[in-house]
């Protein structure tokens, strides 16, 4: 098995996440080059002590993230740095000539997403994708296959969203992704719009036109200091969308990002209606797949429990569950073979689908403050 070896900028949950991921490369049966974290980076030395304690043998701990871009035995960058970094950071490490798995949006906003493009445009060699785990879940694997078969016919409309309710919490203390400094003008849509669009986008349904309402709705919260802090950014964003199919045919497609939705714990759903067959799909319920049955004017709403038949072969047997720790590390895998030359079924979010998810957000902020529909420009 072929070792692929890490650096990673950014030592926060996501960072964890991917190195608990990498710890257990066992999971796979398959030969998927495996990551080896030999660097990490942050500014934040408390955050590198978990790092220490459960990866010893990591070679490089620095503060600056240059010192792994010039190490020559780190191939790959994982950077999962705030918004406002993704620029200069990104274009760094392709310009440094190493891989890099980037978080979401892909710069803070669309001038910081074209000028990373641009280097990625000079350095055509870097294999370069972003970060989005949802579309690895079975069940909407399966989503996705029925999608490529035709299953639903003529398409009447497409819901997708991902929506939680921690900010339901009016005490919770502000932190980075609530400041448009840091977090940027999109507010929810840039930190969750991706996971809304993955499938989307790669389905085939790009949107049209656009129109947008976003709610800042908490205009201040707890600075933990003992005061309170301006918070500036949108909490909830829907964006109404107009789509057509391959013969031409437009249809609706709502797409929600929502960090006040009460209820929602951390939901992921997808929901495509057609004239032949309708499916929906809802994190709330992992392991199920709902799907339309129908018998002349008469429809009836179907359930399938999945189970755990992800899309790269694991120990795990086909009667368990699959959760979000699975489909990380299905993503990082997937990754993986995509950066070696190996086929995959579904890859990760490229760079080309970065701009335009920024085309779009951009369109959707001129939209609610001008109360238009707006075009989109691809």
């Amino acid at each position: 098995m072929k070792t692929v070896r890490f650096g990673l900028i950014g030592c926060g949950l996501m960072a964890r996440e991917f190195a608990s991921a990498a710890a257990r490369w066992c999971h796979f049966t398959t030969d998927v080059p495996r990551p080896e974290i030999v660097g990490i980076c942050s500014p934040v030395e408390a955050e590198t002590v978990w790092f220490k304690k459960h990866f010893p043998d990591i070679k490089y701990v620095t503060a600056d993230y240059k010192d792994l871009l010039a190490a020559e035995d780190i191939d790959v960058i994982y950077c999962a740095v705030p918004h406002n970094l993704h620029e200069q950071f990104y274009i760094d490490t392709i310009k440094a000539g190493k891989a890099l798995l980037g978080e979401k949006p892909f710069g803070i906003d669309q001038k910081a997403n074209t000028n990373i493009l641009k280097a990625l445009e000079e350095n055509p060699d870097v294999f370069v994708r972003c970060t989005s785990e949802f579309p690895y879940y079975p069940a909407m694997q399966l989503m996705i296959n029925w999608i490529k078969e035709g299953k639903f016919g003529r398409i009447i409309e497409v819901h997708a969203g991902f929506n939680h309710s921690s900010d339901c919490d009016l005490n919770k203390p502000i932190n980075w992704k609530r400041m448009v400094k840091f977090n940027g003008e999109y507010g929810c849509l840039g930190d969750l719009g991706i996971h809304t669009q993955h499938v989307p986008f790669r389905m085939g349904f790009i949107p049209k036109t656009v129109y947008a309402h976003m709610d800042n709705l908490v205009k201040e919260r707890p600075d933990g200091k003992g005061g309170m802090a301006v918070c500036d950014t949108f909490d909830n964003a829907t964006l109404m969308c107009t789509c057509e199919d391959a013969d031409g045919n437009e249809f609706p497609m709502t797409l929600e990002t929502k960090r006040m939705n009460p209820g929602s714990t951390n939901r992921w759903f997808f929901e495509i209606y057609g004239l032949e067959c309708s499916a929906k799909f809802t994190s709330d319920d992992a392991n199920s797949f709902f799907y339309t049955t129908s018998w002349g004017k008469e429809q009836a709403w179907a359930r399938i429990s999945v189970g755990y038949k992800s899309m790269i072969p694991t120990i795990t047997g086909p009667i368990f569950e699959f959760g979000f720790v699975d489909a990380m590390q299905q993503m990082m895998g997937a990754f993986m073979m995509e950066y070696a030359g190996m086929e995959v079924p579904f890859g990760l979010f490229t760079p080309e689908e970065t701009r335009l998810s920024h085309e779009l957000s951009t369109a959707a902020l001129r939209s609610h403050y001008n109360k238009t529909v707006e075009k989109i420009n691809i």
